[in-house]
């Protein structure tokens, strides 16, 4: 049985995690796979962190072992995985340590509460992705993170506000078909999952990928705070310099055996990077229904 309540306190753990799951995963269901960097190639690198100080989502493994695994089975990136936040820094830490110097991207896997960052390494994290132009991906709860620091909802677009309809078959309607990372979804499709309501969101602010579909949801809920109905599910947008991505989906283990997940988690990753184009552009809700 994997256990995150172990995981957590040992990267060396998620590690070899991540490893022992792979095989699982490639038969249940194989991430995409191009063809390998060219040889000689050096591939990007990827810092994957599941820190969490607020709830504990049994996904953060699955996550971080997915994330891991397309990198590997590609050739595109190497993965370092991290349950704690030191390599967010600029300081040289010796010991063979990588910093954000090393890395072109970061991943936030279902990150909760208040992560354990100081303020050089706040600034570290805005200026890899503002100034440097690197990658931002953040993983359902990864709005649910950093509320007492106001620029990280600047960066990642906004807040977690309850999930008015907890985990559900959500109806979900693909608003944008020609993205890398969503162009392999139908015009409109269900998936089980937990849909994340934001708070200090705005459609103008980024390019909304996916989203619940208005005409399906009940509003005879007392956790819907949205008077707009305005649900996104998937977005990407530019904090500065760099590309930003954010997906509500992946609440659930199962979501992570889920070959549409896993393809728009590797697109949304390879396209931070700068592997692939796609609009950050806003766009108006379409109409209901």
């Amino acid at each position: 049985m994997r256990c995150l309540h172990v995981l957590r306190h040992s990267t060396a753990a998620v590690l070899l995690f991540a490893l022992s799951t792979f095989t699982a995963h490639a038969q249940a269901a194989p991430a995409p796979a191009p063809k390998p960097a060219p040889a000689g190639k050096i591939p990007r690198h990827v810092l994957v962190i599941g820190e969490t100080k607020g709830f504990e989502h049994d996904s953060v493994p699955d996550a971080m072992a997915a994330v891991y695994n397309m990198g590997k089975s590609s050739g595109l990136w190497e993965t370092v995985i991290r349950t704690d936040t030191e390599l967010i820094t600029k300081k040289n830490l010796g010991r063979n340590a990588k910093n954000l110097d090393y890395f072109d991207a970061i991943v936030f896997a279902s990150t909760t509460g208040e992560l354990s960052l100081d303020d050089e390494q706040k600034a570290a994290l805005l200026s890899f992705v503002h100034e440097e132009g690197k990658g931002y991906v953040g993983i359902h709860a990864a709005l649910d993170t950093n509320y007492k620091w106001p620029e990280y909802g600047k960066m990642t677009g906004g807040w977690f506000n309850e999930h008015p309809w907890m985990t559900f078959n959500a109806p979900i309607r693909n608003e944008a078909p020609d993205f890398p990372a969503t162009r392999h979804f139908p015009a409109s499709f269900h998936k089980f999952d937990e849909i994340y309501q934001a708070k200090d969101w705005s459609r103008s602010d980024v390019n909304v990928l996916l989203s619940l579909d208005p005409s399906k949801l009940d509003y005879n809920n007392p956790r819907v705070h949205r008077d707009d109905h305005d649900f996104a599910v998937a977005w990407a947008k530019m904090y500065g310099k760099g590309r930003v991505f954010y997906s509500t989906l992946g609440h659930t283990r199962e979501s992570w055996d889920d070959p549409d997940i896993r393809t728009m988690y590797f697109e949304a990753i390879k396209w931070s990077l700068g592997m692939t184009d796609g609009s950050t552009e806003s766009h108006p809700a379409p109409p209901a229904k």
